[in-house]
């Protein structure tokens, strides 16, 4: 009998320590505020101004970019991801932050699957701070926080996707906010980072496979402000550029690395 791995529990132990110090060198690295530029933008493929409290769907080919506009700085939009060749294969927060030993993720980043593989990569970021762990608004949130009324929220905004997508409520997991900068402070409750967005801020994503994703746009449950109006948001779908060998989020980490390793498997006959 052959042991797949002999290292004793020292060894794994010396192993950890080393990834978590080499992530933990990359927690500083200084990426320059970005802007939006549509001159930028040369070949889109489509396009679409999401309302205030509403949803987006759509399927992006592998190779293409999402790029999701803040025109107003006051938006906040919830996003769920799936492999569109098996829905069973989506988007994992817990992953994607204990994989690349981080939570405070941006340009350069990556976004898991449940399966060890990249589903996306971050490109492009202005620098407004992202929401990788709390979630998204429901009926209960926006009642205490802007009392009693019907306003749309993200829960029943998935649940009205996934449905029309031909998805069940199950298939609705922990989603990424954008436009959500979350921080920790000094109790060590989560607050809101208060004046992180401005207006035109954005993020950018490249899909590494063909993807289903779910917009959705209303505010955090932790933003501050009590009027919900978080203003219309613009999501942008081109071709992008091919993705050079020393790109920066393939070639970020041991992680990163991996990660592409096993997606790049699922295309390696074609």
């Amino acid at each position: 009998m052959t042991l797949l791995d002999s290292s004793t529990p020292e060894q794994h132990r010396a192993r950890y320590e080393e990834l978590k110090r080499n992530a933990q060198s990359r927690l500083g690295r200084s990426v320059p505020r970005a802007e939006h530029d549509v001159a930028e933008i040369t070949d889109i493929v489509r396009k679409e101004t999401i309302p205030d409290g509403w949803y987006w769907t759509t399927r992006i080919a592998r190779g293409q970019r999402l790029r999701i506009v803040n025109p107003t700085g006051r938006a906040t939009v919830s996003a769920l991801i799936w492999n569109a060749a098996d829905t069973s294969e989506r988007y994992n927060a817990g992953d994607t932050v204990k994989i690349q030993w981080n939570a405070l993720l941006g340009k350069g980043d990556l976004l898991f699957s449940d399966m060890g593989r990249v589903l996306a990569s971050i490109v492009e970021d202005s620098g407004t701070g992202h929401d990788f762990l709390l979630g998204a608004s429901t009926q209960a949130t926006n009642a205490a926080r802007y009392g009693a009324g019907l306003l749309r929220n993200t829960r029943d905004n998935f649940c009205l996707a996934v449905a029309k997508l031909g998805l069940q409520r199950r298939d609705i997991g922990p989603c990424i906010s954008f436009f959500a900068p979350i921080k920790i402070d000094t109790e060590g409750a989560f607050a809101w980072k208060d004046d992180a967005i401005k207006p035109g801020d954005f993020v950018e994503l490249r899909a590494e496979m063909d993807l289903i994703i779910v917009l959705s746009n209303c505010p955090h449950p932790l933003d501050p402000r009590t009027d919900y109006a978080p203003g219309s948001v613009d999501a942008i779908v081109w071709q992008g550029p091919p993705t050079p060998a020393d790109d920066l989020c393939r070639t970020a980490s041991e992680e990163a690395v991996r990660g592409f390793e096993n997606t790049d498997a699922l295309f390696a006959g074609e």
